[in-house]
Protein backbone atom coordinates (compact mmCIF):
# COMPACT_ATOMS: atom_id res chain seq x y z
CA UNK A 1 0.00 0.00 0.00
CA UNK A 2 1.01 3.74 -0.73
CA UNK A 3 0.22 6.34 2.36
CA UNK A 4 0.29 10.07 2.22
CA UNK A 5 0.92 12.16 5.24
CA UNK A 6 2.09 16.13 5.44
CA UNK A 7 2.88 18.15 8.45
CA UNK A 8 3.79 16.15 10.81
CA UNK A 9 5.47 18.68 12.84
CA UNK A 10 7.54 17.58 15.25
CA UNK A 11 4.65 14.78 16.76
CA UNK A 12 7.28 12.07 17.10
CA UNK A 13 4.92 9.83 19.04
CA UNK A 14 1.46 10.63 17.32
CA UNK A 15 2.98 9.58 13.56
CA UNK A 16 4.32 6.34 15.47
CA UNK A 17 0.68 5.76 16.63
CA UNK A 18 -0.20 6.34 13.09
CA UNK A 19 2.21 3.48 11.36
CA UNK A 20 0.64 1.59 13.87
CA UNK A 21 -2.97 2.16 13.00
CA UNK A 22 -2.05 1.19 9.20
CA UNK A 23 -0.07 -1.24 10.22
CA UNK A 24 2.66 -0.26 7.90
CA UNK A 25 5.00 -3.13 6.92
CA UNK A 26 8.19 -3.33 4.34
CA UNK A 27 6.20 -4.02 1.69
CA UNK A 28 4.28 -0.10 1.54
CA UNK A 29 5.46 3.00 1.12
CA UNK A 30 5.10 6.22 2.81
CA UNK A 31 5.04 10.01 1.33
CA UNK A 32 5.65 12.35 3.32
CA UNK A 33 5.26 15.92 1.61
CA UNK A 34 7.06 18.59 3.96
CA UNK A 35 7.33 19.97 7.21
CA UNK A 36 8.50 17.36 9.32
CA UNK A 37 9.97 19.87 11.65
CA UNK A 38 8.95 22.95 13.57
CA UNK A 39 5.87 23.13 16.07
CA UNK A 40 6.33 19.92 18.07
CA UNK A 41 8.89 19.27 20.50
CA UNK A 42 10.47 16.20 18.24
CA UNK A 43 11.62 17.31 15.18
CA UNK A 44 14.91 16.17 14.83
CA UNK A 45 14.05 12.85 16.51
CA UNK A 46 11.21 12.45 14.10
CA UNK A 47 13.41 13.33 10.74
CA UNK A 48 15.96 10.70 12.07
CA UNK A 49 13.88 8.08 12.10
CA UNK A 50 12.13 9.52 8.72
CA UNK A 51 15.55 9.66 7.15
CA UNK A 52 16.38 6.06 8.26
CA UNK A 53 13.36 4.04 6.46
CA UNK A 54 14.22 3.13 3.47
CA UNK A 55 10.24 2.66 2.34
CA UNK A 56 9.40 6.61 3.17
CA UNK A 57 9.90 8.90 0.71
CA UNK A 58 10.13 12.75 2.26
CA UNK A 59 9.81 15.97 0.39
CA UNK A 60 10.73 19.64 1.74
CA UNK A 61 8.52 21.83 3.22
CA UNK A 62 8.68 25.50 4.05
CA UNK A 63 9.75 24.63 7.48
CA UNK A 64 12.10 22.63 5.58
CA UNK A 65 12.89 25.08 3.48
CA UNK A 66 13.64 27.95 5.66
CA UNK A 67 15.77 26.03 7.97
CA UNK A 68 17.99 25.18 4.78
CA UNK A 69 17.88 29.28 3.88
CA UNK A 70 19.42 30.01 7.52
CA UNK A 71 22.30 26.75 6.97
CA UNK A 72 23.44 27.94 4.00
CA UNK A 73 23.39 31.39 5.17
CA UNK A 74 25.72 30.03 8.22
CA UNK A 75 27.63 28.24 5.89
CA UNK A 76 28.52 31.63 4.17
CA UNK A 77 29.71 33.43 6.55
CA UNK A 78 32.45 31.13 8.15
CA UNK A 79 35.09 28.97 7.12
CA UNK A 80 34.79 26.82 10.38
CA UNK A 81 32.14 24.33 10.18
CA UNK A 82 31.83 22.93 13.85
CA UNK A 83 30.06 26.12 15.25
CA UNK A 84 27.96 25.99 12.15
CA UNK A 85 26.46 22.80 13.71
CA UNK A 86 26.14 23.98 17.48
CA UNK A 87 24.02 27.24 15.75
CA UNK A 88 21.73 24.68 13.82
CA UNK A 89 21.34 23.01 16.67
CA UNK A 90 19.53 25.87 18.24
CA UNK A 91 17.01 26.01 15.85
CA UNK A 92 15.00 22.75 17.17
CA UNK A 93 13.27 22.06 20.72
CA UNK A 94 15.18 19.11 20.39
CA UNK A 95 17.95 20.27 18.72
CA UNK A 96 21.02 18.23 21.11
CA UNK A 97 20.04 15.26 18.67
CA UNK A 98 20.93 17.13 15.59
CA UNK A 99 23.95 15.99 13.36
CA UNK A 100 25.66 16.46 10.19
CA UNK A 101 23.79 13.26 8.56
CA UNK A 102 20.61 14.60 9.80
CA UNK A 103 21.23 18.14 7.84
CA UNK A 104 22.59 16.39 4.92
CA UNK A 105 19.47 14.51 4.70
CA UNK A 106 17.10 17.83 4.75
CA UNK A 107 19.70 19.25 2.46
CA UNK A 108 19.14 16.45 -0.04
CA UNK A 109 15.07 16.22 0.22
CA UNK A 110 13.33 16.65 -3.06
CA UNK A 111 10.60 19.34 -3.37
CA UNK A 112 8.16 16.62 -5.21
CA UNK A 113 7.32 13.22 -5.62
CA UNK A 114 5.80 11.38 -8.91
CA UNK A 115 4.38 8.08 -9.27
CA UNK A 116 1.81 6.74 -11.48
CA UNK A 117 -0.88 7.48 -9.91
CA UNK A 118 -0.32 11.10 -8.24
CA UNK A 119 1.79 13.70 -7.48
CA UNK A 120 2.86 15.20 -4.07
CA UNK A 121 3.94 18.88 -3.62
CA UNK A 122 3.86 20.87 0.24
CA UNK A 123 1.89 23.57 -0.94
CA UNK A 124 0.76 23.88 -4.59
CA UNK A 125 2.13 23.61 -8.28
CA UNK A 126 1.17 25.69 -11.32
CA UNK A 127 -2.11 26.14 -12.95
CA UNK A 128 -3.23 27.57 -15.86
CA UNK A 129 -6.49 28.03 -17.44
CA UNK A 130 -7.76 25.16 -15.10
CA UNK A 131 -4.55 22.80 -16.36
CA UNK A 132 -1.84 21.63 -14.62
CA UNK A 133 1.65 23.14 -15.70
CA UNK A 134 4.63 20.20 -15.38
CA UNK A 135 5.93 20.20 -12.03
CA UNK A 136 9.11 19.85 -12.81
CA UNK A 137 9.31 23.57 -14.19
CA UNK A 138 7.50 24.79 -11.30
CA UNK A 139 9.91 26.75 -8.78
CA UNK A 140 11.04 25.40 -5.29
CA UNK A 141 9.19 28.85 -3.67
CA UNK A 142 6.01 27.87 -5.40
CA UNK A 143 6.01 24.21 -4.29
CA UNK A 144 6.82 25.22 -0.85
CA UNK A 145 5.31 28.46 -0.05
CA UNK A 146 2.29 28.36 -2.82
CA UNK A 147 -1.21 29.61 -0.76
CA UNK A 148 -3.57 29.95 -3.80
CA UNK A 149 -3.37 26.13 -4.84
CA UNK A 150 -5.66 25.43 -1.87
CA UNK A 151 -8.37 27.38 -2.65
CA UNK A 152 -12.10 25.45 -3.38
CA UNK A 153 -12.04 27.16 -6.90
CA UNK A 154 -8.76 25.95 -7.97
CA UNK A 155 -10.07 22.41 -9.77
CA UNK A 156 -7.66 21.16 -12.61
CA UNK A 157 -9.25 19.44 -15.16
CA UNK A 158 -6.24 17.55 -16.31
CA UNK A 159 -3.64 15.18 -15.40
CA UNK A 160 -2.70 13.19 -11.66
CA UNK A 161 -4.24 13.67 -8.62
CA UNK A 162 -2.10 16.13 -6.20
CA UNK A 163 -1.78 15.51 -2.63
CA UNK A 164 -0.70 18.38 -0.74
CA UNK A 165 -0.67 20.04 2.69
CA UNK A 166 1.00 22.99 4.30
CA UNK A 167 -2.53 25.07 5.58
CA UNK A 168 -4.81 23.29 8.21
CA UNK A 169 -8.04 22.10 6.62
CA UNK A 170 -9.62 23.98 9.52
CA UNK A 171 -9.33 27.77 7.57
CA UNK A 172 -11.62 25.86 4.93
CA UNK A 173 -13.53 23.96 6.60
CA UNK A 174 -14.00 24.15 9.63
CA UNK A 175 -13.15 20.52 10.56
CA UNK A 176 -9.60 18.49 11.00
CA UNK A 177 -10.26 16.25 8.43
CA UNK A 178 -8.54 15.30 5.10
CA UNK A 179 -10.34 16.98 2.12
CA UNK A 180 -10.80 15.18 -1.28
CA UNK A 181 -11.81 17.74 -4.36
CA UNK A 182 -14.00 15.22 -6.65
CA UNK A 183 -13.70 15.57 -10.54
CA UNK A 184 -16.93 16.53 -12.33
CA UNK A 185 -17.76 12.96 -13.42
CA UNK A 186 -16.47 11.10 -10.46
CA UNK A 187 -19.03 8.18 -8.23
CA UNK A 188 -19.59 9.63 -4.94
CA UNK A 189 -17.07 8.35 -2.46
CA UNK A 190 -14.74 6.94 -5.20
CA UNK A 191 -11.94 4.78 -3.84
CA UNK A 192 -9.75 5.43 -6.86
CA UNK A 193 -7.69 8.09 -7.16
CA UNK A 194 -7.80 9.01 -10.30
CA UNK A 195 -11.48 10.23 -9.31
CA UNK A 196 -10.36 13.00 -7.41
CA UNK A 197 -8.29 16.14 -8.89
CA UNK A 198 -6.64 16.88 -5.50
CA UNK A 199 -6.55 15.99 -1.98
CA UNK A 200 -5.27 18.27 1.08
CA UNK A 201 -3.88 16.32 3.91
CA UNK A 202 -3.00 19.16 6.54
CA UNK A 203 -5.23 18.23 9.27
CA UNK A 204 -3.31 20.66 11.62
CA UNK A 205 -1.67 18.87 14.41
CA UNK A 206 -0.39 21.65 16.01
CA UNK A 207 -3.41 23.17 16.43
CA UNK A 208 -5.80 20.29 16.77
CA UNK A 209 -3.90 17.38 17.88
CA UNK A 210 -5.11 15.29 14.88
CA UNK A 211 -3.02 13.72 12.17
CA UNK A 212 -4.17 12.33 8.80
CA UNK A 213 -3.55 10.10 6.71
CA UNK A 214 -4.67 8.56 3.11
CA UNK A 215 -4.01 5.44 1.32
CA UNK A 216 -3.43 6.13 -2.11
CA UNK A 217 -4.41 2.68 -3.20
CA UNK A 218 -8.46 2.94 -2.27
CA UNK A 219 -8.47 6.24 -0.63
CA UNK A 220 -9.16 5.69 2.78
CA UNK A 221 -8.31 8.11 5.67
CA UNK A 222 -6.92 7.37 8.86
CA UNK A 223 -6.85 9.34 12.27
CA UNK A 224 -4.67 9.62 15.43
CA UNK A 225 -5.53 11.89 18.20
CA UNK A 226 -3.26 13.02 21.00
Amino acid sequence: MDYCVSDIHGYYDLFCRMLDKIKFGSGDKLYVLGDIVDKGRDSVRLAKLLFSMPNVHCIAGNHEYDFLKYYRALMMQTEDYDPVLEKLRGYFADGNLLDWETVDGFDSLPFYAETEEFIGVHAGIPVKDEELLPVSLAKCEQLVYDRRFKDADVLPRNGKCVLYGHTPVRYLTGRDEILLYPRTDAARGSADIADYCKIHLDTGVYLSGVLGCISADDCRCFYVRE
